[in-house]
């Protein structure tokens, strides 16, 4: 037919899996369902007969052992590359390996047949899921103006003739390697079939929507200043919108820790003073605070602790590049080890060079009334009696407390955000404001649990004055102390506070962000 295009991918491929997308149509008809047998009037859950779910596991079946080429019963990556390379599809040692890895659930370096089938059906539900986040016209086909404002929205301009070279045809594999046609038919759009044909059996890793949707950002801001820094794309590093982001992000912290601060400082005198024989309750806290310096001491600390804010996240955000670029990877985002990676070198960094003013803030936050008349008086005041060596004091356990906080904090976002898209994301990625900020909120307790001992030890050494003749406090010598004298229970003094203003935290960074984002002229997403 004229204008017609030929794919190279054997037509075994093409219609493997239920065209309504349902995942339950192959298990109907897998052994021992009872469908084999037909009973032609039946309808399986997605409404097409047992006897077609029956052929959708006849052709799962033979893909497999087109696939299986040493007649093993399971798929290597050998396997796939000899098996998919006969059928057209040329792929790379690492596309194959993250095939394996990601229907490989007994962690024998293979998939049977069961992994097999699983992983084309949660492959196909995120292929249905970018697919509709594609079609901004909701007309079941994707065009070449819809590529635009797909790639657009990713902050990547192209112009309608590129997305049209996009849409005739697509070099798999290697640039030497053959050419697939994704638009079989010649008519400049792709319908569902065609978009499933084509990516099926290609590892699928960074859903645009979901990233956007999904990015883990430092708007929850909790103010323990362990947050991994966000992603901008090329277009908002290219017009400047990235300060925007920063800007915005750096008032709404501010607007938080403000909000929050006489928790904060609840906690920071728990951690330093409350011990068996003082076991300071929050009501009891609170009241001593107010009865020593009236209601304005509940904000002591606070200051510094806002002013802190705009240098740490420039510097952090310059380290993050930066160090993107030594890592090298090629990715617009980040893989989760490399963001950690990254995020955490970063926020080292960034520590490093702010760690004096942790210091001032912890003792601003601990001094009685009348001890200091301002930030100044204080750095002068511990200069001059402790020298230049107190500004560093805690560093170890602080830059010790970033792996535990950002590891665990990333690792509980994407796996409740993995499970909430496996299990409500329908129709859209968009998992709506109270999700986030619940996701945002969990991840965030999680890390601080995991490095509070950290953080605790951390303030009691940037709280000790030295001392004429007194020995130095180590990190060691101070945990050893505490579990002598308070027990494990003593490593999380102030825990019940610190709990407290995450949520606040996390619910007042969220709302001020984004009217900071809507003055600023930042287009929300």
């Amino acid at each position: 037919m004229p204008g017609a295009r030929r794919s190279l991918a054997s037509p075994v491929v093409s219609g493997v899996l239920c065209p309504c997308g349902s995942p339950r149509a192959a298990a109907a008809a897998a052994p021992g369902s009872g469908a084999e047998g037909g009973g032609g009037g039946n309808a399986g859950s997605c409404g097409r007969s047992l006897c077609e779910a029956s052929e959708q596991d006849r052709r799962l079946r033979a893909l497999f052992q087109k696939l299986d080429v040493n007649r093993d019963g399971a798929l290597c990556i050998h396997d796939l590359a000899v098996g998919l390379g006969r059928l057209g599809l040329h792929r790379t040692e690492l596309d194959l390996l993250k095939i394996v890895k990601a229907g490989d659930k007994d962690l024998d370096g293979q998939l049977d047949f069961e992994e097999f089938v699983h992983y084309l059906q949660d492959h196909e539900k995120k292929l249905r899921l970018v697919f509709k986040s594609l079609d901004k016209k909701n007309d079941g086909r994707i065009d070449a103006q819809e590529i635009v404002q797909s790639l657009r929205d990713l902050g990547v301009k192209i112009s309608e003739q590129q997305a049209e070279k996009i849409l005739k045809r697509i070099r798999t594999g290697h640039f030497w390697g053959p050419v697939t046609y994704m638009d079989k038919n010649g008519t400049m759009t792709i319908d569902w079939n065609e978009w499933r044909d084509y990516h099926l059996l290609h590892p699928v890793e960074n859903i645009p929507e979901i990233i956007l949707y999904w990015k883990h950002s430092t708007i929850f801001d909790v103010g323990e200043n362990l947050t991994v820094p966000d992603e901008f794309t090329v277009e908002e590093r290219q017009t400047g919108m990235w300060w925007r982001h920063l800007v915005a992000g750096g008032g709404a912290g501010a607007v938080s820790r403000t909000c929050t601060a006489p928790l904060d400082r609840l906690k920071v005198l728990m951690q330093v003073h409350a011990s068996r024989s003082n076991n300071m309750c929050i009501v009891g806290g609170f009241t001593q605070m107010i009865r020593e310096g009236g209601p304005r001491s509940l904000w002591r600390g606070n200051g510094i602790n806002v002013l802190k804010i705009a240098p740490e996240s420039a510097i952090k955000f310059m380290a993050y590049e930066q160090i993107k670029r030594f890592i090298g990877t090629d990715q617009e985002m980040l893989r989760i080890h490399e963001r950690l990676l990254a995020g955490s070198l970063a926020g080292a960094i960034a520590q490093s060079s702010i760690y004096p003013m942790e210091v001032l803030k912890t003792r601003m936050a601990l001094r009685k009334t009348g001890q200091y008349s301002g930030m100044l008086d204080c750095a002068k005041n511990i200069l001059s009696k402790e020298g230049m060596a107190a500004f560093y004091k805690g560093y170890i356990p602080n830059m010790l407390g970033i792996i535990p906080y950002a590891g665990i904090d990333l690792a509980v976002y994407e796996t409740l955000k993995n499970a909430w898209l496996q299990r409500y994301a329908v129709n859209s990625a968009d998992p709506g404001v109270f999700v986030l900020l619940a996701c945002g909120t969990i991840s965030s307790t999680c890390g601080q649990l995991a490095s509070y001992p950290l953080a605790l030890v951390r303030t009691r050494m940037q709280a000790q004055a030295s001392v004429d003749g007194a020995p130095e406090v180590t990190m060691r010598g101070l945990f050893k102390h505490i579990l002598k004298t308070e027990g494990a229970f003593g490593l999380y003094r102030g825990l019940a506070p610190n709990f407290m203003k995450v949520i606040p935290a996390v619910s007042i960074s969220y709302v001020v962000y984004e009217n900071l984002k809507m003055t600023l002229g930042v287009q929300s997403r």
